[in-house]
């Protein structure tokens, strides 16, 4: 199911199934006719069905929870298809990780009911909601049985409406990076309900660390083999990877096509040894051999489509340099020695930059940037992203020799 498909299924169903829970969550309420006793919170659940890219940066967050309760007392509800990135962090048990399917409105439907009823058998304490507003994790973070459910609230209707299900309500914060921001929701586990959003504690820092991936040797092998394969010759280092896709998520985070294409021209002109690789999923393989066609040099392939995920960040293990757009393979990356360039343009790396040393960010900050964000659903009327184009193909090409240590032609 696309992911434009998705959201107008957030909105148009979740919007009314939001307010008939919260409805029904009143009416529970009023019945009780007693204040809630408090709850020892015993196991954590924490929803964050997509863009797992993100949930890089719920590292420390994670952490905090386990420090609370335990690893094996620390569940995760993501799509199927998110899954792979919990994999890689090692930070959930394998098994404490129940996925919702999406190839289908049916598919979706029972899969998300399967995992309720799983979640119900655990008997979950407390749930987080790492989706922000997005109406579908709040209906799925009530319905876990959860006594105990912390997620962001439109107290003066800056969000988009998605009922009144939780019972920890914090407001929103767009100042601090979102890995505070996970940090804090798992601190709002300890706090009164009735003080909120008021939260009396110190920000917790922005995260630092990630786990490391380390694939095996013999994963390091049988993907050496597989590059070689398609690069046509086993001296194909220093490796340099183009990320040019940012998903259907927000087309308006792609920097141009042309570009990476002029990009990897100059790269392969730097240096008789550079080879290019363009990256991306299998839907993009069509588009990826035309870049690789248009740069006209058998020092340039394409790996899109032709990897699963974790080989993926096994490539990225046996590269040098990885220039993408805003998109999950920007945090993918931390996990691994490879450096970064990220392009950033309609969303701030102030909230989502990645904090690691390899990073490197380029973005313009024009006055229309970022024009999305967790308040407008990531939504926005601009058509043409400027703040995309106005980053040069120059000073790409200058930090991406700088960091590979590249010989510029005179």
């Amino acid at each position: 199911m696309k992911v434009s498909t998705m959201r107008q299924a957030d909105c148009l169903v979740g919007v009314p199934i939001c307010f008939a829970l919260t409805v029904l969550r009143k009416f529970r309420d009023f019945l009780q006719l007693q204040k809630v006793q408090p709850v020892n919170i015993r196991r954590i659940l924490f929803v964050k069905l997509a863009e797992q890219g993100a949930t890089v940066l719920a590292y420390e967050a994670l952490r905090r929870a386990i420090e609370m309760v335990g690893r094996q007392n620390i569940y995760f509800l993501v799509f199927e298809q998110n899954r792979f990135i919990l994999e890689l962090m090692d930070v959930v048990p394998e098994q404490n990780a129940i996925t919702i399917r999406t190839d289908g409105a049916g598919t979706l439907l029972t899969s998300a009911i399967r995992a309720l009823r799983r979640l119900w058998k655990l008997r979950i304490d407390a749930a987080v909601d790492f989706e922000f507003f997005a109406r579908s994790s709040a209906i799925l973070t009530y319905l876990s049985g959860a006594k105990v459910r912390v997620g962001f609230h439109s107290f003066a209707q800056e969000g988009p409406y998605r009922g009144d299900l939780m019972t920890h309500r914090l407001s929103y914060n767009p100042h601090i990076h979102t890995s505070q921001t996970f940090r804090v929701m798992v601190e709002a586990l300890n706090a009164s309900a009735e003080n909120l959003p008021a939260l009396n504690i110190d920000l917790p820092p922005a995260q630092s660390s990630t786990p490391a991936f380390t694939p095996s040797s013999e994963e390091l092998e049988e993907f050496k083999a597989i590059i070689q394969t398609q690069a046509c010759t086993a001296n194909y280092s220093p490796l340099i990877l183009l990320n040019p896709n940012a998903s259907d998520l927000l087309a308006l985070r792609r920097w141009p096509a042309d570009r990476y294409v002029e990009l990897a021209q100059r790269l392969i002109e730097a240096s008789p040894n550079v080879h290019v690789a363009f990256t991306g999923p299998p839907e993009e393989a069509g588009n990826a051999d035309k870049l690789v066609r248009a740069v006209g040099s058998e020092r340039c392939f394409s790996m899109t489509g032709k990897t699963t995920l974790r080989q993926l960040t096994t490539l990225y293990c046996l590269s040098d340099l990885l220039v993408t757009n805003d998109s999950g393979p920007a945090h993918f990356a931390t996990l691994t020695p490879i450096q970064v360039i990220t392009l950033f343009g309609p969303e701030t790396p102030k909230l989502f930059g990645a904090n690691s040393p390899r990073t490197y960010i380029i973005w313009k900050n024009i006055p229309c940037s970022p024009c999305v964000n967790a308040y407008n659903n990531r939504w926005s009327a601009c058509n043409n992203n400027v703040c995309m184009q106005r980053i040069s193909v120059d000073e790409v090409f200058e930090l991406s020799c700088r960091l590979c240590n590249l010989r510029k032609p005179s």
